[in-house]
């Protein structure tokens, strides 16, 4: 199973972009997605870009796993 988290892709450089996960910056590949921009929320499997997100939902998903976390502590 796999977990996925958005990120938001805060540059691209050629095939790599930099995703920021909460605090957390990571390259990945961005030759999977066709049309994404700087801005653009993502998630990343593997190390790949696998899908753009809406705003919306990805600040939804992230508001939802800090209240899991919350609730777990």
């Amino acid at each position: 199973m796999c977990l996925a988290i958005p990120g938001r892709l805060e540059e691209i450089q050629d095939r790599n972009g930099i995703v920021d996960f909460g605090g957390v910056r990571r390259t990945v590949d961005l030759s999977l997605l066709e049309k994404c921009k700087v801005g653009d929320y993502v998630i990343v499997h593997a190390g790949f870009a696998i899908q753009i997100l809406d705003e919306k939902d990805a600040l939804e998903t992230l508001d939802l796993l800090r209240q899991l976390e919350a609730a777990m502590d």
